[in-house]
């Protein structure tokens, strides 16, 4: 049901044929996003995320907008440190208007001045709701914290300093040196035939060519800094603790999804029952990876009143050091993690637009497809030995950064370090 084809001019095709479905989803994945950015041009790929759908030659942004709803479709697209993605969903027998203006706003966008001047507005908005957003400012601290001069640790959306000044031309440039067929996979799922969406797409690409473009360079790269804390009159504290962890490509990270999974995976996790449910430290308390090319993340958050934030360290902490002294997990949190992460796959791959995130992230990062039984088989070859070294990969004599938002200070949080 997954056919992919690589076209002459290096642009990857796959789709998924999902016949069962009235819909379809369409996304154009860019291999670029915040760590491929300059100093100077940090918030380029997030910049450019938002201007493509202001409008081309061929369409202003109304147009684009009004033909897409008026088929009650929908559009949008998101920004990471890796790469950008554009997507719209719609009736199946829209698929031509779906891949026209995807293929029309990520080759042929107009970035008129005006367009950028106004969008400038809107994502200096954007930085600013999210400074007034403690809860998603303390993840971008602890990205800050944990991969201190390296672009993966900088904002995403970059910053006042870097957006203000940015011209039109530079983010012209930006385009042009990353927009290329090279650094594209479009990925479509839904009542779909592959060979009509192969040619669907090479119609639409108008003569473009151009290779991937190599990946900067970042020499010397230092090692996380221990504490991150921005000081501010909030009603509770919002910190992450966690340290460096494993890239995407790892073949530990099956075992590693179990162990996450387990200490803060879901309402059933460690930290959920003892923070939420028995001490009542903290409304919302979880864990998550990030991964990268070559590097990787792990990471706590919780909330608390600023008065139980040494007693909510000190069970961190604890649970922690419990998962190392007990060399892992036990056998029922090992097959509940397994019963879990299997389940949540199949039932989060229901939708037209959920199979077309998959297919579309793991080609153009993994350069693979594996089905859905080869990602349930692995999962379920999981041991608890494979859980141990895991843990002792990442938590032993790991250092930690912990990153703070609110009323607390760094002896407070230096503790947990």
């Amino acid at each position: 049901m997954i056919r992919t084809s690589s076209l002459d001019s290096g642009l990857r095709v796959v789709t998924e044929a999902m016949p069962g479905l009235r819909s379809v989803a369409v996304g154009f994945w860019v291999g670029t996003g915040s760590r491929d950015e300059t100093d100077p041009m940090a918030g380029a790929s997030h910049f450019l995320e938002h201007l493509l759908f202001k409008g081309t030659q061929r369409r202003g942004a109304a147009e684009i907008a009004e033909a897409v709803e008026s088929v009650g479709g929908d559009m949008n697209a998101f920004t990471g440190q890796e790469l950008t993605a554009f997507y719209v969903r719609m009736p199946d027998q829209r698929l031509p208007l779906a891949v026209d203006i995807l293929s029309d706003i990520v080759w042929s966008p107009a970035l008129r001045p005006a367009d950028v001047d106004s969008e400038r507005q809107v994502i200096l908005e954007e930085i600013r709701m999210r400074d007034d957003t403690p809860d998603d400012l303390v993840h971008d601290l602890f990205a800050s914290a944990m991969f201190p001069d390296h672009p993966i640790g900088r904002e995403i959306t970059g910053s006042p300093a870097t957006i203000e000044p940015m011209a039109r031309d530079a983010i012209a440039e930006f385009h042009a040196a990353h927009y290329h067929p090279g650094n594209v996979v479009v990925a479509v799922a839904g009542n779909v035939d592959h060979d009509e969406v192969v040619r669907l797409v090479e119609d639409g690409m108008r003569g473009v060519a151009g290779d991937r473009p190599a990946r900067l360079a970042h020499d010397g790269e230092p090692g996380p800094k221990p504490i991150a804390l921005v000081e501010d009159d909030t009603e509770q504290v919002h910190l992450v603790l966690g340290m460096r962890a494993m890239r995407r490509d790892d073949p530990d990270r099956y075992a590693f999804g179990v162990v996450n999974q387990v200490l803060g995976g879901g309402m059933s996790s460690r930290l959920f029952q003892e923070v939420r449910e028995q001490r009542g430290l903290a409304y919302s308390v979880y864990s998550y990876r990030a991964a990268f090319e070559e590097t990787g993340a792990f990471g706590i958050y919780a909330g608390t009143a600023p008065e139980r934030v040494d007693e909510l360290l000190d069970v961190l902490d604890g649970q922690l050091a419990r998962l190392q002294a007990d060399g892992g997990v036990s056998e029922r949190e090992l097959e509940s993690a397994k019963g879990h992460l299997t389940g949540s796959m199949a039932l989060g791959l229901e939708s037209s637009i959920s199979r077309m995130n998959r297919i579309g992230r793991s080609e153009l990062l993994m350069g693979e497809i594996p089905s859905l039984d080869e990602l349930v088989r692995a999962c379920e070859a999981v041991t608890a030995t494979d859980v141990e070294r895991v843990v002792d990969r990442i938590f032993r004599d790991n250092p930690r950064t912990v990153a703070a938002v609110g009323p607390v200070t760094e002896a407070v949080l230096a503790r947990a370090v």
